[in-house]
Formats: structure tokens, sequence, C-alpha cells
């Protein structure tokens, strides 16, 4: 039933209908391809015409299987889209073992044909593989921004939710595909249907591609307490270069007996420990999700020699990050993702 206030959009001006062309890579993440098809349908059933067709496209042109093991059946292969169709390429775990050659090839060539080419969740890994970001603006989910930004150097990652940059769009993942998917809806049709889209699905907070994809740091820690989440985001700021407790008490103005026992208090831990762990953490991202050598990931996450590292790995991951490496893998990018 749709009630009278979302009736009004029906008047909204003919313009030709838009095609949403996905690419569904091998395990691809269900919650951002549905978040980003479900506006679509809900924008055609509002209006009671189509303004928006899609198809979901994948190599063999057979079956997709995304990451939580539901197969969806394709309507076609690897074949030439429309010139003002939109490529969504959706991506998963193991992004780097779905972009393959016959991938990388085609979005190439739509490329060069100049169609919009969009990367939900992991996807962008898939565009800045073919090379569609060298020189954009770009996101990917912040679980994966250690290893992106390592391999993609040339690529300008953001932590925003979404980012369009010409014609080419990326997403982090989540419902951050839905937010992207409102907003092309309202570039294409106004605000008042974009808004009744999101009033149908329960979303009452739409972000802008200004949002941020992580919590507050008081958030996510739990702790309201300012020169704590001053520490904390400089930490995380500096995590090749890591800057002493003394050096992070001086910046905040307190001394370093205060600092010790603010961290003891809020986090119960001391701030080398919990500098440590964030330190860790990352170099765990980077194994993981790039092939970058060990002695390389060790320098990334400032500790100066690989034995050091190595040490301080294991007592807090119980293996070496050289077995890490081995039992992940080099092909496991994306392996975080949701």
């Amino acid at each position: 039933m749709i009630s009278p206030e979302m009736k009004a959009t029906r008047t909204i001006p003919k313009a030709p209908q838009k095609r949403f062309v996905f690419l569904l890579l091998n395990e691809f993440t269900m919650m951002s391809f549905s978040n980003a098809l479900e506006p679509l349908r809900l924008a055609n059933r509002i209006a009671e015409r189509t303004l928006y067709t899609w198809a979901l496209v994948g190599e063999g042109g057979e079956i997709a299987t995304c990451s939580n093991g539901v197969s969806f059946k394709l309507d076609m292969g690897l074949e030439d889209v429309g010139k003002d169709d939109i490529i969504m390429v959706c991506g998963g775990i193991n992004v780097q073992r779905s972009s393959t050659k016959g991938v990388l090839a085609w979005l190439r060539k739509e490329a060069r044909r100049g169609i919009t080419i969009g990367g939900l969740c992991t996807g962008a890994h898939c565009l800045a593989k073919a090379g569609l970001l060298s020189g954009k603006k770009a996101t990917i989910h912040w679980e994966n921004q250690d290893g992106f930004f390592e391999e993609f150097e040339d690529v300008n990652l953001t932590k925003s939710v979404f980012v369009i940059d010409g014609n080419r769009i990326t997403t982090a993942g989540g419902t951050a595909s839905l937010d992207l998917m409102l907003k092309l809806i309202a570039t294409d049709h106004g605000n008042d249907l974009a808004n009744n889209v999101a009033d149908l699905l329960i979303y009452s907070s739409i972000r802008t591609d200004q949002d941020v994809q992580r919590l507050s740091i008081p958030t996510r820690i739990g702790v309201r307490h300012p020169k704590l989440s001053q520490v904390i985001l400089l930490m995380e700021k500096n995590i090749e270069d890591p800057i002493s407790p003394a050096e992070l008490a001086d910046i905040v103005g307190m001394s370093t007996r205060q600092l010790e026992r603010l961290f003891r208090r809020y986090l119960n831990r001391s701030p080398k420990r919990y500098y440590m762990e964030l330190r860790l953490s990352k170099a765990r991202n980077l194994l993981m999700q790039t092939d970058m050598s060990v002695i390389n990931v060790a320098l990334a996450c400032g500790f100066a020699s690989p034995s050091h590292f190595s040490k301080c790995y294991r007592s807090h991951y119980n293996t070496t990050p050289y077995r890490e490496r081995g039992s992940q893998g080099t092909t496991n990018f994306g392996k975080l993702s949701i």
C-alpha cells in the first residue's frame, strides 16, 4: 500500500529508463548487493512505472554464489552492455581470486566505451586492479583499507561511505550501498522519491559522501573522554612511525603518569600496550590482504626488525607472521569483509 504522500512522487517527469548491470564476483557480499538492488525496485513501485531495470552478469553467464552460500542465476555473461548502462561490480571475500583476467579485460573494454562503472564493498579492488581508479577518489570497506592503500598508491583513498568521482563510483559495503543508491535516485528523480524509498526501508538517517564509515572513537571504545580520544586518533594516524607515550602525553597537555592512569582506568591496559595492539592489527590485515613481504609489513607497522615483529606477533596471536601468511595465502584480500 502506497501512502498519499508517496503518490505525489508519481508526478516526476518522464525520463529514459536506466539499467544497472550488476557484475557478481564469486563470493560477493549479499548485503551490499541487496542494498543496491532493493532501492531500485522500490523506486519503480512508488512511481508506478519502470524507472530502473537491472541485469545480473558474471563470468560464465550461469550461476554466481555469494559469501553466505546463496546462488543467483545470471542473465548473461561478460557481453557488451548498453552505452548508458551503469556497471556495478559486487565484491566480497577473496576478491583477488575473483578478479580474473577475463573480468579485468571486460571492465577495461567497457571503460574504454565511456561507461560508468562502480564497485560495491571490495569491488573497488577489482576496479583498481583493472586500472580504472588511477588518479580517482575512491573508498573501500575500512577493514580492507590497509591492504588497498599499500597496493594502489595512485588511488586517492578516502574513508567515506561512498564516493562518486566522474564516471567511477565506489562504496564501503554493507548499508553504504543503500546510501549511494538513494543519492543516485535523488539525482535522477528528485529528493522526494529518494526519501520515500528510504521511508519504505525504515531508513531514517541517510548518509552522504561526506560521512565516514566507522563510528567515532568515543562510540567505538565506549568512553567519552576528549583527551583519550585525541591520543587514540594520534596513534591510529601514526602506525608506521609510532609516537612515544611521553610525546603523546605532551601533545594533549598531560603528564606521562596521567596518560597511563587514563588508559588503565578506561581501557584496562597501558598506552604502550594499546598502541602495540593497533599496530599488530594493521600488520595482520596486511599479511592477509597483500603480498607484501613480512619485512615490509614489519616496517609499515613501526617495527625496526623482523625478529621483534615476529616476537610481538606471536605473543598476541599465538602464531608467527610467516605461519599466518602461509595459512591464509596471499589471495585473501577481503577475507575480513562483511
